[in-house]
This record gives C-alpha cells, structure tokens and sequence, in this order.
C-alpha cells in the first residue's frame, strides 16, 4: 500500500494554442511538504487550478486519496479534503474575520438549507458549534485578536493569515498554497514559513507554489520543478540546489 495522498497523471492543459501544462505526472506523500517550482510561466498555478477544480484538465489523471477527482467541482473537492490559498488573498472583505472563518467551516454543516432558512433547533445548534470552532481556530492562528474587525480593515500579512485559518477550518488532509509569501515583508515570510511547518507537523499535507527559493528550501522535505509547462526535476532541497539543468532554468536565473 503506496502513502502518496495525491498523484498527477499525465495531465494536460491548453488555452488555445498554448499548453500551459504538457503531460505532467508526480505524486505527493502523505504528512510532507511539497513545493512546485518553476519559471513564470512554467504551469505552476494552472496546475493548483486544475487541481482544485477551478479548471478542467484537457486530459490525464488526477487521483487524491485513491479517489478519481479529475473533473470535479471546486465544493466537490473542498468536501472530500483539499483547500486551497491563492496568490492574491480571496477574503470576504466586509465580513467580519471571525465570519470568513465561519464559511470556512460551513462546508462541515449537516443541517440541509431549508433547515437553515427555517432557522430550525438544529441549525441554531450547529450555528453555535461553528461559532465556537470558529473562534478556537483564530486562537491557533494568533489572530483571536481582531476576530471582530473587517477583512478589508487588516493589513496584508494579517489577511494572508486570516486566509490560512479559513483553509484549515475546512479540516484538509491537503492543502494547496499558492505564493503564501507573495507581497509580505520578511518578518511576515518568516511567520508564515513557521506556519507551514507547523501544518504540516499537525498532520495536514502541503503542496507549496512559491517564487521565495529561499523559503522553499529551508520548509519543503521535496521540491518538483516544471518548466514551460512540462515535468522537468525532482527531488530534495538539497538535490535540486545541486542539479546544474534546474540551476540553469531557474535558480540561475536571478544571477543571469
């Protein structure tokens, strides 16, 4: 019996003429943190998407907990464990953050809409429930603090944050971060690199996009590399650091 959580087979992804992913395969192991690198333009999002479900794989596999998940809705996929951050915080920004962990949480209510609507006992219990769940997730996150503000009010460190607990509120067993640094300072960097490997230490499996080489390095335990589209490495930190084929695609290109 395998211990990859998540496997990628053969997965192929065109806009018009241009194939933004090009026959991709690579598995990912249970309880690990995984980053995928690349140039831009190396498929690197186009490939969270298809995961996730926002788009529609033109072909190939994709295969989660032994499940076939290709093809499946987004609130498909977040109900059988995957959730997702992306490049740009996607909070709901005149919500309160104690509510955006709550809709985080939704996806685990059994009480049907019209129960909701009713606003019957059972709704109101689970109401309750999430409520308090709810709050126990923003302690963990050290952001029990400004529960009561507005989204949009926080500054971006704090939203990227508020949009990690949301994630984890759906309970993952894996959870996809698209450029969890993009725009922090590196005090922010460093809070959410520590937060990652505090995920995964909680047992939840990580799949890592990040252009912060320096991050990717020091959290990931195994990194694959694309390039225009296509599978090109793979391996530990340490290996990659190594591969004088990936220095010259990527990690040589800020010296170039």
């Amino acid at each position: 019996m395998n211990n990859f959580i998540l496997k990628i087979k053969n997965l192929n992804k065109s806009f018009g003429g241009l194939k933004a992913v090009k026959d991709v395969s690579f598995n990912v192991s249970k309880g690990l943190i995984k980053a995928v690198i690349g140039p831009n333009g190396a498929g690197k999002t186009t490939l969270f998407n298809l995961i996730s479900g926002n788009l529609e794989a033109d072909s190939g596999e994709i295969i989660y907990d032994s499940n076939f998940i290709t093809g499946l809705k987004p609130y498909k996929i977040a109900e059988i464990g995957i959730s997702r951050t992306f490049q740009t915080t996607k909070l709901f920004g005149h919500m309160t953050v104690l509510e955006n962990i709550m809709v985080g949480r939704h996806i685990k209510t059994r009480s049907g809409f019209l129960a909701s609507i009713l606003n019957l006992p059972s709704a109101q219990k689970e109401e309750k429930a999430i409520i308090k769940k709810s709050e126990k997730i923003l302690d963990i996150f050290n952001i029990g603090d400004v529960s009561n503000e507005y989204a949009q009010n926080l500054s971006f460190g704090k939203q990227r944050l508020v949009e990690f607990a949301r994630a984890y509120a759906m309970e993952p067993k894996l959870i996809l971060l698209d450029e969890p640094a993009a725009g922090l300072n590196i005090h922010e960097t460093e809070e959410i690199a520590q937060l990652i490997l505090k995920i995964r230490d909680w047992g939840i499996t990580v799949l890592l996009v990040e252009h912060d080489m320096s991050m990717v390095m020091d959290i990931s335990d195994e990194i694959v590399v694309l390039n225009q589209g296509t599978y090109f490495a793979e391996g530990s930190p340490q290996e990659i650091q190594n591969d004088t084929e990936v220095i010259k695609v990527y990690l040589g290109e800020d010296n170039a």
